[in-house]
């Protein structure tokens, strides 16, 4: 897989995350672990800075349930609406986190 294959991969991916659940970084790389030859959640934190801006990209949290950093108040925003649960600051992902059935 190129590396602009992988990014499509990735904005593919982040596209079917349904309102109200989530994945992390780490969960993004992993799914496509297998058929891209990458796990790396920082290159899918890169690549949702870079080119995440067309697909939900408030889906898409750290391993802990944080936001994504600087985008906080708009992602808490867009994650109530779609009745994501949230504890405190941030995502409770035990609740939330979703992975693809592939």
């Amino acid at each position: 897989m190129t590396p602009e294959e992988y990014v499509e991969a990735v904005l593919d991916l982040v596209e079917r995350i349904p309102p109200g659940r989530v994945m992390s970084y780490g969960g993004v790389a992993d799914a496509l672990a297998e058929r891209s030859g990458r796990a790396s959640a920082r290159l899918v934190g890169s690549i949702m800075a870079r080119h995440g801006g067309g697909v939900p990209w408030h889906r898409v949290v750290n391993a802990a349930g944080r936001l994504p950093p600087g985008h906080e108040r708009e992602a808490r925003a867009r994650l109530r609406a779609e009745g994501t649960p949230l504890r405190g600051d941030r995502v409770d992902i035990t609740t939330a986190a979703w992975q693809p059935e592939e």
